[in-house]
Order: C-alpha cells, then structure tokens, then sequence
C-alpha cells in the first residue's frame, strides 16, 4: 500500500521560509519522480514542482520558481520542499504525490495517491 506523508507545514509570515518533507513507502521509491502539488481554499489543485526519480531534474511552476527548490534524498525515502520568500498567496495545503513515470516529462500527471497533506499559511 502507497503511503505518503507530508509534514512541516505551520504559519510563517511573509518573507519566511518553511521546508516541507514526504516520507514515502509501498513503492520502490526510486523507480519514480515525486511531484508536489498546492490546493488553495475555493481553487483547483495545481502542480508546484517535480523531481525525477534519480538524475536531479526539476520542473517547477512558474508562480514558485527562484523561491522554491525541491530535493530528495533516496536513502530515506523522502522528497523535500524548500520554501523561501513566502508570500500570501502560497497559503495552500500541500500534498506530494507520485508520478506514473521515472522522469517529470508527463508532469503533472500523477500515479492517483496521494497524503493527508500539510497546511500552509503565510501572513501578510
């Protein structure tokens, strides 16, 4: 059974950082690109970033790119997102999510499961 488990979330003031992490287990965690996604109150979910499975290529959305850098650490199973110059907008839960593939070229297409998600609010 696919588990994902995101954590780090909290409130920050705008201009601060937070790091999220998704611990992941019940897939070969290396056989796949791990994407992380945002859903805002009232919005859709939409794609922030991708990171293929083993050769460190990255796709990000344009709304986070230069503030946001996502990593991963094979070892452990875990994906991290790290946040810098918050702003109001990025408030959202965020969720991480699998993708079918070993790269991000079909990104943001996911493999369907997801985590509980962690909350992020960013005061103005």
């Amino acid at each position: 059974e696919v588990q994902l488990v995101e954590s780090g979330g909290g409130l920050v003031q705008a201009g601060g950082s937070l790091r999220l992490s998704c611990a992941a287990s019940g897939f070969t965690f290396d056989d796949y690109a791990i994407g992380w996604f945002r859903q805002a109150p009232g919005k859709e979910r939409e794609g922030v970033s991708c990171i293929d499975a083993s050769d460190g290529n990255t796709i990000y959305a344009n709304s986070v790119k230069g503030r946001f850098t996502i990593s991963r650490d094979n070892a452990k199973n875990t994906v991290y997102l790290q946040m810098n110059s918050l702003k109001p907008e990025d408030t959202a839960v965020y969720y991480c999510a699998p993708s079918p593939y070993i790269d991000c070229g079909t990104w943001p297409l996911t493999s369907g499961s997801w985590g509980q998600g962690t909350q992020v609010t960013v005061s103005s």
